[in-house]
């Protein structure tokens, strides 16, 4: 009997989950959470062999749990509506034994879930190739620029921390820009962050 924790804030889509689970011979779902921290308790008190877990949830998110319980003998698999490539690699860093999309059809749930049982990896097809086609396009430098600015440094503190003049500071920037194809910094540090490429 595979033995299953399920973590979704959103509690009618929570049930809907447990009930289908429950439906499968060789599966019975021994927990609910509503967040990922009850998440990490019930894996905690109930050694279950999965835990499927969302991304984004009040509190501790999936991913801060699965970081958690890695190494804890829990498979984690991630059922989310985001296919973000920064999400799938912070994923694959906790350990994470799947990630699929909740839009999938409900029937690849209970397989990906015997597949990860077996040993396998489920990862869903469209982030695996957007993960490995896309290299960071900034240089060394220009990455050390946006960390500096995702830490709120302005201009002129960013050319006195890298001794470089503002006029290059800007030159930059606009390089950043142009490579990451935004109109401003915010949008460049957001765009950095869900593809995973701050260090």
């Amino acid at each position: 009997m595979i033995r299953i924790v399920i973590a979704e804030d959103q509690r009618m889509l929570l049930g809907a989950l447990a009930s289908l689970l429950d439906l499968e011979e060789d599966m019975k779902v021994v927990g609910k959470a509503g967040n990922g921290e009850d998440a990490v308790k019930l894996v905690q008190l109930h050694q279950p062999d999965i835990c499927i877990m969302d991304i984004e949830m009040p509190g501790k998110s999936g991913l801060e749990a699965a970081e958690e319980l890695k190494g804890t003998g829990c498979k984690v698999m991630i059922l989310t509506t985001f296919a973000r490539s920064g999400y799938f690699g912070r994923a694959l860093r906790a350990g994470a034994h799947g990630y699929l999309l909740k839009d999938s059809p409900s029937e690849e749930l209970a397989s990906s879930i015997r597949s990860i049982m077996a040993g396998r990896r489920v990862y869903a097809p469209e982030l695996v190739d957007e993960a490995y086609g896309q290299e960071n396009p900034l240089t060394e430098r220009e990455k050390a620029v946006l960390n500096l600015i995702a830490d709120g440094k302005n201009t002129k503190e960013i050319a006195s921390e890298l001794y470089i003049t503002t006029g290059t500071v800007r030159n930059y920037i606009s390089a950043i820009l142009d490579k990451l194809n935004v109109s401003n910094r915010i949008e460049a540090i957001t765009q950095f962050k869900e593809k995973g490429w701050f260090k």
